[in-house]
């Protein structure tokens, strides 16, 4: 007995020890601290003595040179936390630019410009499944509270169109089966209305209670549950959340969320989505979790995307473009900006030049291109970006 209790105590201090003191060789501190920072270079050509369409063309290579770097050390989940230009230098007609890159996993970028998006309805997949006795707000409720969430983040100006729906077969969605090749697709026509650079869209996948009719399984335990299921129910969630890209129309995320009700698995009449009311139902809280968590991931993919926004107009010298300070545009700003041609159903982009902003107001802003002679190639509808 007494050796039992010797070895108890020294297995004890083997494991304190072994907890206490780790692996050295394995561990270095330094390597904690600088594992996501990255330095990188980029590149361009100085052409005609356009400096600034060259600087903003060797950021655009050290972004480039950021991701074939990252690929190697970082997951697919890291995203552009911080980015600052440490050097840059002129030599043989060549913008040399040096950049620190900070990768971080799991967090949003510190983005200087806030993104426009529209939300639209969220329609049922499946009929019925959302009695006349519940609330009817989910269709236009899901999308407007995520747009609130990103609003709320300081980056992103929303604008809820929730009563528009994108998708007229919504069980094959994200198809949208109506539009054809010759014609932008409702994505495009509605961001273009707006202003926006994404749409957001989604359906509701499954919002099914479990049939209490059949019980699988014999005998007394089947009885019972049974007669529980009259009282305590069971219904599937599942949330499908779309974001495109409102230039081209392409797909830009696509994730489903999923959970499980127990019990009172009803959404009274009028609840409205976001409220207390709302939230304090089980399955209104299920539902008010997704919608926490979807916001969460469109912003953090999204927040690091180049801003862009629409030439107005061009004239005298002067380019006019459709964003301002709530854009968080300010004077001396600079942004590269793309000659757009339609084709057949297809968008072509063109870099042209960098135009400098000298006057801004709330929701559009005046600015001067780097060589007056490019002027003359820009129109209404032409794309400037921030990179």
């Amino acid at each position: 007995m007494k050796f039992i209790s010797w070895f108890f105590l020294l297995s004890s201090l083997v494991v304190v020890q072994s907890c206490a003191k780790p692996n050295n060789q394995n561990f270095d501190p330094a390597n904690v601290l600088t594992k996501h920072a990255i330095t990188v270079q980029g590149q361009a050509n100085i052409q005609n003595g356009a400096k600034l369409l060259a600087r903003k063309l060797a950021f655009k290579d050290a972004m480039r040179n950021v991701s074939i770097k990252a690929a190697g050390q970082t997951s697919n989940e890291a995203l552009l936390g911080s980015t600052k230009v440490v050097d840059e230098w002129v030599a043989d007609g060549i913008y040399h630019l040096q950049v620190l890159a900070v990768l971080s996993e799991g967090s949003s970028c510190n983005s200087p410009y806030r993104k426009r998006i529209v939300a639209t309805a969220f329609p049922s997949v499946v009929s019925g499944q959302i009695t006349a006795n519940e609330t009817q707000d989910l269709y236009s409720g899901i999308p407007r509270e995520m747009m609130n969430i990103l609003m709320e983040s300081g980056d992103f100006i929303g604008r809820n169109e929730t009563h528009t729906v994108l998708f007229s077969r919504p069980d094959m969605a994200p198809e949208i089966i109506d539009e054809t090749d010759y014609q932008d697709s409702a994505i495009i026509r509605l961001a273009q209305t707006y202003g926006a650079q994404f749409v957001l869209s989604g359906v509701i996948r499954d919002l099914e209670v479990e049939s209490t009719e059949y019980v699988r399984g014999a005998g007394v335990f089947a009885q019972i549950k049974s007669l529980m299921r009259d009282y305590v129910a069971r219904r599937g969630i599942a949330i499908d959340v779309y974001v495109h890209d409102g230039m081209s129309g392409a797909l830009l995320f696509q994730q489903r969320y999923t959970d499980t009700v127990l019990g009172d698995v009803w959404i009274p009449s009028g609840y409205t989505v976001g409220s207390e009311r709302f939230k304090a139902t089980p399955a209104g809280h299920k539902i008010s979790k997704i919608i926490q968590v979807a916001s969460k991931d469109v912003r953090r993919l999204f927040t690091c995307y180049p801003f862009s926004a629409k030439v107005i107009k061009a004239e005298n010298g002067k380019v006019f473009i459709a964003a301002g300070t709530q854009d968080k545009l300010k004077r001396g700003d600079s942004l590269a900006v793309y000659a757009t041609h339609a084709n057949v159903g297809m968008q072509e982009n063109k870099l042209i030049g960098v135009i400098n902003i000298r006057d801004v107001q709330a929701e559009f802003s005046v600015g001067e291109m780097e060589l007056v002679s490019d002027t003359r190639k820009i129109k209404a509808g032409d794309l400037v970006k921030s990179w």
